[in-house]
């Protein structure tokens, strides 16, 4: 690594200096050093195979977020009188991530030809992504809360109660992540010089740039990770502890998907954060500055930054397929259809029997 004290030597610069200011001292002097702190360092150019790789990158997660999520939402919404308040913030979640999985081919065909959708276009997509940013894990935090209240409060005689806080929750989720996503706003088309393409990013205003992106750092930082995962943690820890003082199959099928969904938060969310929170301490100069650390902290920045778009992939999966209740029904609507001709109603019957006593929810 670079040592940002170290100085380079830069023979023969007396070629430059102006006969005016051509001092004895001066004159003499051949050798001068310059500051690596002064320096502009190297932009980083990104190779047409990486480019193209992301392109398939979002492409794949489309396909595969989309249907996986449609699904989800067909499964909830064919039971609409017994669903839970966990049911209504999957249906919620879903809802976040088909929005994200859809504004994936713009991203796609960006990282190719460039932003080609206009300004306002940019603004749009840049909201959206913040939004589902926000909402998708406040909703992983209610449902961690609900699972709370559930198994440790015993709260699930009180049905009407929950479901209908899940409702105002569900509300001020919303509107939550749409306000912190305004700064959204400030994202731009405009043309990049060293790609000689136009590209959509943030274009803070020159005199406080340094100030606004702080700002919707430190929120991101605390309200889009670190306040989520203390709360996500303290509440699945307290749920599995019960749930390990309990007997039965019940209780090894809901460890399993709370494991599932903690390490798929973290697997997805944390390298993006680390790596902003880096780039973050760059900025505000808490840590030394220097071209080896600027170019680590890009590169990890790009690397990472789409790490997180996985998990409208992931969550159909664990809050969906994982659940054995959710896989029953979805088979029973294939059956419904004439999709399955043949259906194990026995086996069926010996899962209710199995799960009666769980909470009513897809989980």
């Amino acid at each position: 690594m670079t040592d940002p004290n170290r100085f380079y030597k830069v023979n023969n610069f007396d070629s430059y200096i102006d006969e005016d200011y051509n001092y004895t001292d001066v004159q003499n002097a051949t050798d001068l050093f310059v500051n690596e702190k002064t320096m502009l360092c190297s932009p980083i150019t990104i190779v047409d195979g990486i480019n193209i790789a992301f392109c398939v990158f979002y492409v794949l997660i489309f396909v595969i977020a989309v249907p996986g999520n449609l699904i989800v939402g067909w499964v909830i919404t064919s039971n609409k009188k017994r669903l839970s308040p966990s049911d209504v913030y999957l249906f919620n979640l879903m809802l976040a991530d088909t929005l994200l999985a859809l504004i994936l081919p713009f991203s796609a065909v960006s990282v190719i030809h460039g932003w080609v959708f206009g300004n306002i276009g940019c603004k749009l997509v840049c909201l959206v992504k913040e939004v589902n940013f926000y909402t998708s894990i406040l909703f992983l935090v209610c449902i961690s809360m609900d699972r709370y209240m559930v198994i440790v409060r015993a709260m699930e005689s009180r049905k009407i109660q929950r479901r209908l806080c899940s409702g105002v929750a569900c509300t001020l989720v919303w509107l939550l992540g749409l306000v912190l996503s305004l700064p959204s706003f400030y994202n731009e088309a405009f043309h990049e010089p060293v790609s000689n393409q136009t590209v959509c990013a943030e274009r803070f205003e020159t005199n406080h740039a340094d100030e606004w992106r702080l700002a919707t750092r430190i929120v991101r930082h605390l309200l889009g990770f670190l306040f989520p995962l203390v709360v996500m943690l303290i509440c699945y820890c307290i749920t599995m502890e019960r749930l390990l003082r309990t007997r039965g199959f019940q209780k090894q099928r809901a460890m399993r998907v709370i494991i599932a969904v903690v390490v798929a938060f973290l697997l997805c969310w944390t390298p993006f954060h680390v790596s902003t929170m880096a780039d973050t301490l760059l900025r505000a100069k808490v840590v030394q500055f220097n071209c080896f650390t600027r170019m680590v902290v890009d590169i990890a920045m790009y690397s990472t930054q789409n790490l997180g778009l996985l998990h409208c992939c992931v969550n159909p999966v664990l809050y969906a397929f994982v659940g054995e209740k959710f896989r029953r029904r979805f088979l029973q609507l294939l059956h419904k259809k004439g999709v399955m001709e043949r259906f194990s109603v026995s086996r069926s019957s010996r899962s209710s029997s199995l799960t009666s006593e769980a909470p009513s929810s897809f989980l």
